[in-house]
Order: C-alpha cells, then sequence, then structure tokens
C-alpha cells in the first residue's frame, strides 16, 4: 500500500515512521524544504526517544521518503494523511488554514479515487469542510472524479510515542463509506492480526473521541491540583488521597498526581477549542471551564511558595530549575508550567539558572539571554537561594543531596512534581504540592 503523510511535525513524522515500520510505503510531505532536506540526511526536527533509529531504518529499506511536493506523490497514493499544525487561533479555536490549504491542494490535482484522512486534532465538523473543499477545487476544474474523507484521530503520547503508536490501547477512525472503510481495515491489518481494538465509527464522533479524551485527562489533573491546594488547608496529604482514591476501580490511578499543571501542544489547546466549540453551539462547558482557570492558577503556585517563604522579599534571589519541557521524554516547551514560574521570577528580579537533559536548546530558542544555563544539575544549584523541581526526568530522582546543600546558599527545594521525601534531603526545606 502507498501512502503519503503530509506534515512532518510530531504527528506526522512519528505516524510516518510507524507506518513505514509495518510493511507501508510512505512519502512524507512538508513544505518547509530546510526541513525534507534535514530528514533526507536523517535529522530529526523533534526529540522523540528512538524516533531517529526509526527514520533511519526505513529510509534505508526505501519504505519511507521525503519530499516538498505533494503533486509528487499525489496520484500514486491511496491514502492522504493531513498532519499539519492546527495553532489556537487568538480566540481559542483551533486555526484550520493549514489543513483546508492541504485540501484545496488535493482537489485541484487528483484525477483519480483517493481517500482523505484527518490525522491533525481538528474540531467537529472538520472533515465535511474539508471534503467541501477538495469537492469545490474538482467542480472547478469540471471533472468527475471519486474521493472519500475519513477521521483517524491520534493518541500518542510525546515520549512515549512509537509504543503508543505500535501497542496502541485503540485505534479510532471515522468513516462515511464502505470503501473507506476497507482502506483503512487495510492499512491497519498489522493491529488487527495483533487483536488491537480498531473502533470504526462515524466521522463527526471520532473527531470529537480525541478531545473528549484530552479534556477527560486535563479534567483528571486539574481535579487533583484542586484537591492538593485544599488539603494544604486542612492538613491532609494528596499523596495519600490519591493512593486512597486510586484504588477504587471506578477511578483508577492514572492522570491523579497532582503538580504544577499541565502543558504542551494538546492539552491546553484542546481544552480551549473544545470549549469554543461548545459556544459556537449555544452551549457552556463549565467543566472545562473550571478546569482550565484551575490549570492557569497551578502555574503560579511554585512561585507563590517561594515568595511566601521569603515574605515577599525576593528580589536579587538566585534561583535553579530542573527542567523545563512540559513533561519527561520531551523537549516540548508549549504551554510549560516552567515558562509562567520563570517569567514571575525574572518580573520580580531574580536570576535564573536552568538545567533541562533535552530542551535546553529549545529553551534557548525561547528564552534567549534572559536565564542562564547550567552544563547539569549540579552546576545550575551553584550558591542558589532555591531549588524549583519541574519536569520529572529520571535523572532528577536521586541526586546527592549532601553535595547539593553544600552548594546553595539557602536551603529550600520547592517540589512541583511531589517527587522527592522530606527524610532524604539532609536539612534541606522541602516544599510540595498539597
Amino acid at each position: 500500500m502507498n501512502i503519503a503523510i503530509v506534515g512532518t511535525g510530531y504527528v506526522g513524522l512519528v505516524s510516518g515512521a510507524c507506518f513505514a515500520e509495518l510493511g507501508i510505503n510512505v512519502t512524507c510531505v512538508d513544505i518547509n524544504n530546510e526541513k525534507i532536506e534535514g530528514l533526507k540526511n536523517g535529522i530529526i526536527p523533534i526529540y522523540e526517544p528512538n524516533l531517529d533509529i526509526l527514520v533511519a531504518r526505513n529510509s534505508k529499506s526505501g519504505r519511507l521518503h521525503f519530499t516538498p511536493d505533494l503533486l509528487s506523490c499525489l496520484n500514486n497514493v491511496e491514502i492522504v494523511f493531513i498532519a499539519v499544525g492546527t495553532p489556537q487561533d487568538e480566540d481559542g479555536s483551533a486555526d484550520l488554514k493549514y489543513v483546508l490549504e492541504v485540501a484545496k491542494t488535493i482537489g485541484s490535482s487528483i484525477n483519480k479515487y483517493i481517500l482523505v484522512v484527518t490525522k491533525s486534532t481538528v474540531p467537529v465538523g472538520t472533515a465535511q469542510k474539508v471534503k467541501a473543499v477538495i469537492q469545490s477545487e474538482i467542480d472547478k476544474r469540471e471533472v468527475e472524479v471519486q474521493f472519500d474523507v475519513a477521521s483517524n484521530p491520534e493518541f500518542l503520547k510525546e515520549g512515549d510515542a512509537i509504543d503508543d503508536f505500535m501497542k496502541p490501547d485503540r485505534v479510532v477512525v471515522g468513516v462515511e463509506t464502505e470503501q473507506a472503510k476497507e482502506l483503512m481495515t487495510r492499512l491497519y491489518r498489522p493491529m488487527l492480526l495483533n487483536n488491537f481494538r480498531v473502533i470504526f465509527m462515524d466521522i463527526p464522533s471520532a473527531e470529537m473521541t480525541k478531545y473528549a479524551a484530552n479534556a477527560m485527562l486535563a479534567t483528571r489533573i486539574s481535579f487533583m491540583n484542586d484537591i492538593a491546594n485544599l488539603c494544604e488547608l486542612i492538613g491532609a496529604d494528596v499523596s495519600m488521597v490519591r493512593k486512597g482514591i486510586g484504588s477504587d476501580s471506578r477511578i483508577g490511578n492514572k492522570f491523579l498526581y497532582s503538580g504544577c499543571g499541565y502543558g504542551g501542544s494538546c492539552f491546553p489547546k484542546d481544552v480551549k477549542a473544545l470549549i469554543k466549540t461548545g459556544q459556537k453551539n449555544s452551549y457552556q462547558l463549565k467543566v472545562l471551564e473550571a478546569v482550565e482557570t484551575v490549570n492557569d492558577r497551578q502555574k503560579s503556585i511554585l512561585f507563590d511558595k517561594f515568595s511566601n517563604y521569603f515574605n515577599g522579599r525576593v528580589d536579587g534571589k538566585k534561583v535553579a530549575v530542573w527542567g523545563l519541557s512540559f513533561k519527561p521524554g520531551t523537549d516540548d516547551m508549549r504551554e510549560a508550567p516552567s515558562l509562567v514560574l520563570i517569567d514571575s521570577l525574572l518580573k520580580a528580579g531574580c536570576h535564573v539558572v536552568a538545567y533541562d537533559p533535552v530542551a535546553m536548546n529549545e529553551a534557548k530558542r525561547i528564552l534567549g539571554n534572559r536565564i542562564e544555563y547550567a552544563v547539569d544539575m549540579y552546576d545550575a544549584v551553584l550558591d542558589v537561594d532555591a531549588i524549583f523541581h519541574i519536569t520529572e526526568w529520571k535523572e532528577f530522582r536521586m541526586p546527592n543531596w549532601g553535595v547539593i546543600r553544600k552548594s546553595m546558599n539557602t536551603p529550600l527545594l520547592i517540589d512541583g512534581r511531589n517527587v522527592y521525601s522530606k527524610a532524604e534531603l539532609e536539612g534541606i526545606d522541602y516544599i510540595k504540592i498539597g
């Protein structure tokens, strides 16, 4: 089977490499010539564990190709995935201009049946917009060409994306016709052989499933953060509360960890987009509005704890920030809690020294010379008045606290991920969440 994937961002590149690993002939398309040339030479534009190995192996085997020209492969493939970005618009809705541009190109050029699949996270109704644009371009040419649209949302976790693709909890596919269903069944046959769940449904339901899943996970995070803040006021320990409720089979223990807020490319954008979809349909999603409010508030909680510790006198303090990416396993800093914290620290007159195992280049691109960059976690803590633990990278789990204590000016650790135990900290004041 021959397929094309338009967009070599996180979703497109991971999907392309994994489909190729399953034996499918894949052409990845991107209008960014520099990115395409880099990919041809093994330069991966994002950090994802083992993705470079997968790309190299399948490029060498001749199953994975890269081109800036969709038209060069369009009429040689059976399926085209649209995996371009859907950035957040000014009003919080998803911006579909890139998706619809691809649809326009497809409609203006196809001369045989093709299945067009939206892989990007898009609001309900997008597939119909894509269908209308393609048909409009076909009509302008005064030709008759059959095509179908489908929805195949991704559920990849950054840092675990390859395993998520190859061993999925489920594959959701929205289709309108039997022909589209047959094609998608052929595409995912390796998954079916391994008894993974491929769930077929109508297109609007598939589009909604992606948003609903991310909104539910975001809700669990904000719920636990709210509970954590209440625990502090009444003297309860949120870690114990989490264990207590997580043991309930109706609830489960996933996404019940309190912290300094969620970030990344999915949860913040998708929650906002779903709220906007509700507004467009004259329906207020009150729970999700509260989820967003709690998360925004939670991102400021670490600075508040820091300021309270020093009775508001933080001007001139030197602080270390351990972890910059929104979660471990990625260099993604979109909507990262670290950015909110650093901005508050700088506005308060603090000197910030940061270290992240993977995201340093991304941090330098975003923050420039506003902060200092350390070479490792120990370099970051020299003469500091506080350490902020923001991203739970494994290398931060068991540091030499004796060495760190001697390096610090003020022995204060503010833990945004609740991973440490006060008993192990050897004279360091420990503040956590909840």
